[in-house]
């Protein structure tokens, strides 16, 4: 496999979110619960984003970003159309809170938020077709 431009493999779908006026505490809790959503998936795994290494001599922890998941699709089929469905159904129920997701696959990116529904539906479909036939690039 090949590698994506943040240096993580391909099949491997980053998930940056954020919601208006949220606070760390609050990503924290959203990003919880979409993870619990996630797994329920038929993928291999799903993972918070790590913060950039540490620089040398200082102290390493594990630090990850707050309102980032990486979902490792594995190679089911419809990893990435379930994975789409769900992050659709977590925008519309916190419609009106200023919810937007950025999805990141194989050096492409989507970002939905207050498209209208048909628009979001067109440009989902063009992502996820896309990547089902092995297409690459911008």
């Amino acid at each position: 496999m090949d590698e994506s431009p943040w240096g993580l493999m391909d099949g491997v779908l980053r998930l940056q979110f954020s919601e208006e006026g949220a606070d760390t505490e609050r990503l924290a809790v959203l990003t919880r619960y979409l993870r619990s959503e996630l797994l329920q998936l038929d993928v291999e795994s799903v993972r918070a984003l790590p913060a950039d290494q540490p620089q040398p001599g200082t102290r390493a922890f594990d630090v990850t970003i707050v309102g980032a998941l990486l979902v490792d699709l594995g190679q089911a089929a419809e990893g990435l159309r379930s994975v789409v469905s769900v992050v659709r159904d977590w925008l519309r129920r916190g419609e009106g809170n200023g919810r937007t997701v950025r999805l990141e696959l194989d050096g492409d990116s989507l970002e939905l938020s207050r498209a209208s529904e048909a628009d979001q539906r067109r440009l989902i479909e063009l992502f996820i077709r896309k990547h089902s036939t092995g297409e690459t690039g911008s």
